[in-house]
């Protein structure tokens, strides 16, 4: 059986739920279903660092890049997005929206975007951790 978190319940839970935003209850979720060993927030990340982030695929779109096939994906884990770009692919068994994956790659920046090219994953279970 799975803990609850002392800002879920009773009263001071029940009037932050009140007050906060779904934006907002939405991100801490996202953020309590992506907290991985070992896994580091996406907004901590920065330009030429070597990351592991966990989080929720959000959009899977095929964007050619100088005449190749590559798959990007946006990762999202409550605290920021960041883009996987696979080079070469048309596609991948398991990469698609709503898809929670734990990621490992260098951190590049793209357009004033994070990116992460041909990153290793692991998929994770569709129902939970």
């Amino acid at each position: 059986m799975s803990e609850v978190p002392p800002e879920r319940h009773g009263l001071r839970g029940f009037i932050r739920r009140l007050i906060s935003s779904r934006d907002e209850l939405e991100a801490e979720e996202v953020r309590a279903e992506s907290a991985v060993p070992g896994a580091v927030p996406i907004a901590t990340c920065r330009q030429r660092q070597r990351v592991r982030v966990a989080g929720t695929l959000r959009t899977v779109t095929l964007r050619p890049r100088g005449g190749a096939p590559a798959l990007e994906a946006e990762l999202y884990d409550g605290s920021d997005m960041i883009n996987l770009v696979w080079l070469g692919r048309r596609r991948i068994a398991g990469i698609e929206p709503g898809r929670k994956l734990v990621v490992n790659g260098l951190v590049s920046e793209q357009n004033g975007r994070k990116v992460i090219f041909n990153p290793r994953y692991d998929l994770r279970p569709a129902g939970g951790k």
